[in-house]
């Protein structure tokens, strides 16, 4: 077996139908048929989600949760269960396009250097959207903080927590992270540097994967050849804005887990000035302000 392919639903029956479809669609083209097997882990769906891949997907293994165990706990249950050299990691609210697994596939078996590579997200409009980035040290966090990692790479080559810039998006290169809802790892990647971290529920835990990734030799590529569309927000059906605090939460574990214990104070100082500042300005711009909530509920959430 060549290729896993594991997908964690979490009650989006119609976007998971439609994702699969895509992924059939994609392993064909790809000449992949003899050499992939798709796995979908349900988190507790109770939307016909069991019964819709149970009827139109009989290939696929389905694993049947009975809680939300959450995006790291089941993508481990998926992997622990795969057979393939590569594991793809897919959001249910993906869709491939044709070349899209043989594109990926190809990038990786060329360089065995690579543990991680994550393709090119589109927006339903063929947007860019964001998907990589740079590992949250202080300087980034306090650039991100302040707004000033938007304002300066329009005009300077930085490399910010969350890159932004679209032109960034246009060219093959290493960084220190790609989403999870398309990510590409091998098999002797995951044995070295172990599995995602339960720890974390859901948001950033590709951030901390990367890190042991990269610390265990690898290399995480963003490979913009292989596109995929991403209807993001939809697998976790929230209101925008939703999932801050979760992000806030993620950077601290970050930081408690793989820095020294002298940084905490000041990130978490640095997330406190973020959110204040947030609720300065968005409270002031009208048609931001159904995000002051969610920054309140970070600020009190980093002052813990």
């Amino acid at each position: 077996m060549k290729l896993s392919i594991v997908i964690v639903s979490f009650n989006t029956c119609g976007l998971l139908e439609k994702c699969l479809n895509s992924v059939y669609q994609s392993i064909a083209a790809g000449g992949l048929s003899a050499s992939t097997e798709v796995i979908v882990v349900d988190n507790a769906s109770r939307d016909g989600s069991l019964q819709m891949v149970e009827e139109k997907f009989p290939k696929v293994r389905l694993i049947k949760n009975k809680k939300n165990l959450g995006f790291a706990a089941g993508n481990n249950q998926g992997i622990k269960s795969a057979k393939g050299d590569y594991y793809l990691l897919l959001n249910s609210d993906t869709e491939l396009l044709k070349d899209t697994l043989k594109l990926l596939l190809g990038e990786m078996e060329k360089n065995a250097s690579l543990g991680v590579v994550g393709s090119k997200l589109l927006n339903k409009d063929n947007t860019i959207q964001p998907s990589a980035g740079f590992f949250p040290d202080l300087t980034r966090v306090f650039l991100w903080m302040t707004f000033l990692d938007d304002l300066l790479s329009r005009f300077v080559a930085i490399h910010p927590y969350h890159v932004e810039n679209g032109n960034f998006y246009d060219k093959k290169q290493e960084v220190d992270w790609v989403t999870g809802a398309c990510f590409l790892i091998s098999r002797k990647a995951v044995e070295k540097a172990g599995l995602l971290d339960e720890g974390i529920f859901m948001y950033g835990e590709e951030v901390e994967w990367c890190y042991r990734i990269k610390k265990a030799g690898y290399q995480v590529e963003y490979f913009p050849q292989a596109s995929i569309y991403h209807y993001k927000g939809q697998s976790a059906v929230r209101a925008e804005g939703a999932g801050i605090d979760q992000e806030y939460l993620a950077v601290i574990y970050f930081y408690k887990k793989h820095q020294p214990s002298w940084k905490l104070p000041i990130v978490k100082l640095l997330l406190a000035l973020g959110a204040l500042l947030r609720l300065f300005v968005f409270g002031i711009i009208g048609r931001y302000r159904g995000r002051v909530s969610f920054y309140a509920k970070a600020l009190k959430m980093v002052g813990r």
